[in-house]
């Protein structure tokens, strides 16, 4: 290692691999950059432990562009990230996302964020009960008002992949990563200046990014800074079907989406399995290193709620299960971009709230522009930045799962 770099990130998952893969990439960019990261397993990374799919099914604008940017990369994957020949596959299945509304409240707000997908170009369509019914005939839509639905730009896919696809492209060229732990950051009025690792190492920087995911919050008080991100703790169940609707659907051959009941609970295929998981109630903030899953919730939450939306889901068995973190933006669930108003240098890649691995790529690509150019210049990502926090001003997004 050297003793000073232009950029230190802090945190080499999705969101720092791929900051450090499009600075490498940059030609206008000719600076060194070096990646800390205290777990080179990433076994308890949200990028390792998340639901690994990308929608465009948002409620801002913004948003929806970050997805479709990142459905592109997606199917350019393997291109982009050649190294000596090989190229990675993340093996997207183009599922969809499924989204049931039955009460007024969620018709309102599926109507809304439609016009606002269309409006981003979006392929997303909306189903009234009888044409769901019959696109999706094992399901009881007896209750259902509205649906929504994305026929294409909409997946899942291989989420180390993804990572280790950025992260290997950028070594390849010049990126460098450090099994280690920042333990300090060190700062001179309105400009950090450097970063102590837990094996005492101290290393000088021009600029830091926090791409330190649930432990964000950690990471800014280093540098005497706040961030409104907390971990929150996720619960997926991985399940089998006695009597599979696998085969039933007549879209995206024969295919299950990715579906959103009502009642939050969601679900969607996984090889021969399925993979399904809710949101908590209450949704506490956890401690840093709590992965202990919510066994209850699957009994109590999500088999109730299966079993009512189609009778196939009546006799289920779980095959496995495992807890992940959001890295919870309390103030408007959206993700955090850019410098510290007063510490310029200091750049926030935080508070994704479950969608980091979908946004990352554009969040990649952000944050080399603010670092080259100082701003943005291939998507407009400012009002993502962190001034709505100073101001106390939520940007919220309504469509959060």
């Amino acid at each position: 290692m050297k003793s000073r770099y232009d950029v230190v990130i802090i945190g080499g998952a999705v969101v720092g691999s791929a900051v450090a893969y499009y600075l490498a990439a940059n030609p206008d960019f000719d600076g060194t950059v070096l990646i800390v990261e205290k777990d080179t397993s990433f076994c308890k990374s949200s990028t390792a432990l998340s639901v690994s799919s990308i929608r465009t099914q948002f409620s801002n604008p913004i948003n929806v562009r970050i997805s479709q940017y990142g459905a592109e990369v997606i199917r350019n994957f393997g291109e982009m990230m050649e190294v000596d020949g090989q190229r990675p596959d993340l093996n997207f299945h183009p599922g969809g996302y499924l989204f049931l509304a039955r009460d007024p409240r969620q018709v309102r707000v599926l109507q809304e964020n439609h016009a606002v997908q269309k409006s981003c170009g979006a392929d997303v369509v909306l189903w009234s009960r009888d044409q769901l019914a019959e696109t999706f005939p094992h399901l009881n839509v007896e209750d259902i008002a509205l649906a929504s639905y994305g026929r294409s730009g909409e997946g899942w896919f291989d989420n180390t992949g993804l990572m280790q696809g950025f992260r290997s492209k950028a070594r390849a060229l010049g990126a460098e990563l450090v099994r280690d732990e920042v333990v300090a950051i060190s700062r001179t009025g309105d400009h950090v200046t450097g970063v102590t690792l837990a094996s005492g190492t101290e290393i000088a920087a021009g600029t830091v990014v926090n791409a330190s995911g649930p432990r964000a919050a950690l990471t800014a008080r280093m540098a005497g800074l706040d961030i409104p991100v907390e971990p929150r703790k996720r619960t997926l169940f991985v399940f089998d079907c006695a009597s599979t609707p696998q085969g039933t659907a007549t879209v995206n051959q024969g295919r299950l989406p990715l579906m959103i009941d009502p009642t939050g609970v969601f679900c969607r295929p996984e090889g021969k399995y399925f993979l399904s998981g809710s949101v908590p109630d209450p949704d506490p903030a956890v401690d840093w290193d709590d992965f202990d899953p919510r066994y209850d919730e699957f009994e109590e939450v999500i088999w109730p709620a299966l079993a009512e939306r189609s009778p196939q889901f009546e006799a289920i068995k779980v095959v496995n299960q495992w807890a992940g973190h959001y890295a919870f933006n309390t103030l408007d669930h959206n993700l955090i971009v850019g410098p510290h108003p007063e510490v310029k240098n200091f750049i926030f890649a935080n508070g994704f709230s479950g969608h980091g691995l979908q946004q990352g790529p554009a969040t990649g690509r952000g944050v080399s522009e603010l670092i080259t150019y100082g701003g943005f210049r291939s998507l407009d990502m400012s009002q993502l930045g962190y001034e709505r926090v100073v101001e106390n001003k939520p940007f919220l997004e309504q469509a959060i799962i």
